[in-house]
C-alpha cells in the first residue's frame, strides 16, 4: 500500500488514524465532513482495514493482502455494518439504528474489531440520532463508529461532541491530477477529471472506473441545452423520465448547476476557469444569447428546486415547475 494508505490527497486525516491506530489510541466514534465525492467512506475504510489487518507491515499501514483487508476494501466483511437511509424513504430510520445497536453488541466475529459506518447521517431521523447517542455513550470497546455528513451543522450538536471531527476538504487540482495518473490515467483526462470533480478524489476515481458516468454527465448537459428550444410537451417528457429516481435526479441538477454558474461567469465577461472546461463553446453560445439576468434568475431556480428535493416535495412536479422556468 502506498504511504497515504492509496488515497489521493486529505494526508493529514490519514496521518492522524495511522497516529492514533498505531498507538492504540483510535477514538471509539469519528464524524468524517466534506461533499460528496470526497473520499470520506474511502477514509472510513482504510481505517477498518488498518485497524483490523492481520500482517500490518508497520503500525497503523495495511498489507492490503490479508482476508481481513481484502473484505473490508471491497465493503464486504462480516464486522462491517454500513447503515444508510431506505431508497424510497424520507430519512434514516430508527429501526436501522435499532438493529445497528443489537448487532454492536456482540463480540467481532472475525475482526479485531467491528466497523459501523453510517453514512450520509444529516438523513437520520431525530429518533434516529437519539437512538444512535446511546450507543456513542457507552460504546463496545471493540468497535469503531464512523459517521458521515456534508457538514457537522447538519446533525445533533449532542452526536457531534461525542465524536471527533475530521474536514475533508477539496484536494487541489495538480495533486488531484498527478495522483490520478499514478493510478493509471492519461495527463490530459487526468487534468479534466480533476477539474471536473471540483477536487474530489473518490468521485474522480469514479470516473475514471466508470466512464459511462462521464457520458452520463454529457447527455445530460447536452439534454439542458435541447430543452432550452424545445415545446412545454418535450419538456413534460424529460420531467417524467428524469424524475423516476430521486437520487439520480439530484446529480442531474448538481450537474446543471454547476455549467450555469459557469454561464454566469462568462455572461459576466470574467475570464475565470470555469467548472466545465470541456463545454466552453456551449457556455459562450449561452452567455451570447441569455441576458445575465435570466442566467442569474435560472441558477437561484435550480438551487431552489435542489433544496425542495431535501423536503418530501413530489420530484416530478418539482422538476416540471423547473422547466417551466427555463431561459429562452
Amino acid at each position: 500500500m502506498g504511504p497515504n494508505w492509496n488515497l489521493i490527497g486529505h494526508e493529514w486525516a490519514v496521518r492522524l488514524l495511522k497516529t492514533q491506530i498505531g498507538s492504540g489510541q483510535l477514538r471509539q466514534a469519528y464524524l468524517v465532513t466534506g461533499p460528496p465525492g470526497i473520499g470520506r467512506r474511502t477514509l472510513a475504510l482504510r481505517a477498518a482495514q488498518a485497524l483490523n489487518c492481520q500482517a500490518p507491515p508497520a503500525p497503523g499501514e495495511f498489507c492490503g493482502e490479508c482476508r481481513a483487508c481484502r473484505g473490508f476494501a471491497r465493503s464486504q466483511h462480516p464486522d462491517l455494518l454500513v447503515v444508510s437511509r431506505n431508497e424510497g424513504d424520507r430519512d434514516l430510520r430508527i429501526e436501522a439504528i435499532r438493529e445497528l445497536r443489537r448487532e454492536l453488541s456482540r463480540s467481532p466475529l472475525e475482526a479485531n474489531s467491528q466497523v459501523a459506518i453510517l453514512t450520509n447521517f444529516e438523513d437520520a431521523s431525530v429518533q434516529a440520532a437519539n437512538a444512535l447517542l446511546k450507543t456513542l455513550e457507552e460504546p463496545n470497546p471493540r468497535t469503531l463508529i464512523c459517521l458521515t455528513a456534508t457538514d457537522e451543522d447538519r446533525l445533533p450538536p449532542t452526536i457531534v461532541s461525542r465524536c471527533e471531527l475530521l474536514r475533508l476538504r477539496p484536494v487541489p487540482e495538480q495533486t488531484l491530477s498527478a495522483g490520478l495518473v499514478a493510478h493509471g490515467l492519461e495527463a490530459e483526462q487526468a487534468q479534466l477529471l480533476a477539474r471536473l470533480s471540483a477536487g474530489r478524489p473518490g468521485l474522480a476515481q469514479r470516473w475514471q472506473a466508470q466512464p459511462e458516468l462521464l457520458q452520463r454527465r454529457a447527455d445530460w448537459l447536452d439534454a439542458c441545452d435541447s430543452l432550452l428550444t424545445a415545446s412545454g410537451v418535450q419538456r413534460f417528457a424529460f420531467a417524467e423520465k428524469a424524475s423516476k429516481d430521486r437520487h439520480s435526479l439530484r446529480e442531474l441538477l448538481l450537474v446543471w448547476l454547476s455549467f450555469w454558474r459557469d454561464a454566469l461567469l462568462r455572461a459576466g465577461g470574467s475570464s475565470a476557469a470555469v467548472a466545465n472546461p470541456d463545454r466552453e463553446a456551449q457556455l459562450e453560445q449561452v452567455a451570447q444569447t441569455l441576458s445575465l439576468e435570466s442566467i442569474h434568475a435560472w441558477v437561484e431556480k435550480l438551487q431552489e428546486t435542489l433544496d425542495q428535493l431535501e423536503t418530501n416535495v413530489n420530484a416530478r412536479l418539482a422538476l416540471e415547475a423547473l422547466l417551466l422556468h427555463l431561459p429562452g
